[in-house]
């Protein structure tokens, strides 16, 4: 069972990813039921930094440059696909007719079960990069390698040399040095087992060739499955050369099985994260406490604390400091800016815009369509949303800020609101310059507070107020004196 995937205008993908200018299709297998994850969720779509696994490895595929990327889907195939359907139509990285395309394998029959499902999606006139939807830090430059090393005529085979290779297939060697043969680790000799070179589970090869070597598969082995490194036994068979490309980026090859090592794979990944930036001059209070779940850019002497969750596209201008256990996401934030602890800023699609010198938190929240100019002031418990506040504005306290629009050097009090909402639309508010909102206030939009203006606390604004005007809209106080409170009945 085929389905393509019709997807946005996004990047085009290119057809001269291979070497010479041969095109390069990918088959990426995802049809594993990840018993080990012990979870009704498919595992390819447990996330790493953010990402689901299978995110990652078509997004490299589509990094590559590949004609076609072909996903095998088999265990909650639905879900699997429904995953790449937002993709591609959300913002995923294809774009020609028919980039993507999902098969089912179903029964799940072994890895050479799986690539025979893609054949029919496959073109005879290009290279076959055969990837793994659980391996998901692979590389565009080692793909690039791996597919230079097939040079359009042999097979390819990614592997590694590892101190411990248990579970992983060797790679058999002749006297010569040559690739024979890919032995599965349980049916493997003991001899065979002391190989510490071992094949990643990615591969390329001609086209043509590979789809007659998938057709002369069979299961007899050890796990009545039909393995795809067969493949290389009818390669050397038909004098077609083998060639091995290894790398020594452990990361780059190590797949998920369990919760265990998704943790372990996350946190190696963070690691290297961390290091990259402080190589740049960021400064990280713990290294080991930090986590890039997208793209961060820092500017000169950056400082973030610890525990600290940076996603989607976040960048941080000179001097900005950010306070313990925030987390930042979609989000650009201005020179000289100090962000306290616990804040979250959360740009979603519309993005946050934070200028220089501000002073954010501590537990402030900015949401989508924030923007705030300079030396702005966003204080404890205080929430804003789509809302832009000018040069000087501050809310320090207790308050929230909803579709409106700040001036410069307005006060908003604590406890004050903007009531945006009438139950079916959205509405906003202005606050024009110099405006002092004190504490306890609602403003009803839509409604304008003209410039200079003061609104006395405990104030419920519902009409527009003229500048330099004080308006006070509250009840008037009653007091009965020598009043009995009621007492509890015995």
């Amino acid at each position: 069972m085929s389905s393509s995937i019709s997807p946005g205008s996004h990047q085009t993908l290119s057809a001269d990813a291979g070497s010479a200018g041969q095109p390069v299709d990918v088959v990426v297998m995802a049809a594993g039921k990840g018993t080990r994850m012990k979870s009704r969720l498919p595992k390819v779509l447990h996330r790493l930094a953010g990402r689901p696994l299978l995110g990652h490895v078509v997004g490299t595929a589509a990094a590559l440059g590949a004609r076609k990327v072909v996903v095998v889907t088999g265990h909650g195939a639905m879900e699997v696909e429904a995953f790449l359907q937002a993709t591609a139509v959300t913002g995923g990285p294809f774009s020609s007719e028919n980039a993507l395309a999902c098969v089912r394998q179903e029964p799940q029959l072994g890895t050479g079960h799986a690539v025979q499902q893609a054949v029919p999606e496959l073109h005879d006139d290009g290279v076959v990069l055969v990837l793994s939807g659980d391996v998901p830090l692979i590389q565009p430059d080692t793909l690039r390698r791996l597919v230079a090393a097939s040079g359009g005529s042999k097979l390819a085979l990614l592997g590694m040399t590892l101190a411990d290779p248990t579970g992983y297939g060797r790679l058999v060697r002749d006297a010569a040095g040559g690739v024979t043969a890919i032995v599965e680790h349980k049916d493997a000799s003991e001899a065979q087992r002391a190989v510490r070179e071992v094949y990643s589970g990615m591969m390329a090869a001609p086209a043509k060739k590979l789809k007659d070597w998938l057709a002369r598969l069979d299961n007899r082995n050890a796990q009545n499955e039909f393995y795809l490194t067969d493949v290389v036994k009818f390669a050397v068979a038909d004098g077609v050369g083998v060639a091995a490309h290894l790398i020594d980026d452990g990361l780059q090859v190590a797949g998920i099985n369990s919760p265990a090592q998704l943790a372990e794979l996350e946190r190696a990944w963070q690691l290297r994260q961390a290091a990259a930036l402080m190589d740049a001059g960021v400064r990280l209070a713990d290294p080991a406490r930090f986590d890039q779940r997208g793209r961060l850019t820092c500017g000169q002497d950056v400082a973030i604390d610890v525990n600290c969750v940076f996603e989607g596209d976040v960048a941080l201008g000179d001097n900005v400091t950010v306070g313990a256990n925030c987390v930042i996401a979609n989000a650009t934030i201005g020179a000289h800016t100090v962000v306290q602890p616990f804040t979250h800023i959360d740009g979603g699609t519309l993005g946050v815009a934070v200028g220089a010198d501000n002073l954010i938190g501590p537990f402030a929240r900015l949401r989508p369509g924030a923007a705030l100019g300079d030396a702005v002031h966003i204080g404890n418990f205080v929430e804003v949303k789509n809302s832009t506040l000018a040069h000087g504005a501050k809310a320090n306290h207790l308050a929230y800020l909803g579709d409106a629009t700040v001036g410069e050097n307005v006060n908003f009090g604590a406890g004050s609101i903007t009531a945006n909402y009438d139950g079916a639309n959205k509405h906003r508010t202005v606050i024009e310059a110099d405006v002092h909102v004190g504490s306890n206030c609602v403003l009803v939009a839509p409604v304008t507070i003209g410039a200079g203006g003061t609104v006395g606390g405990g104030s419920t604004v519902t009409k527009n107020t003229a500048p330099g005007a004080l308006t006070v809209a509250r009840g008037k106080p009653v007091s009965v004196p020598n009043w009995q409170r009621p007492l509890k009945k015995r």
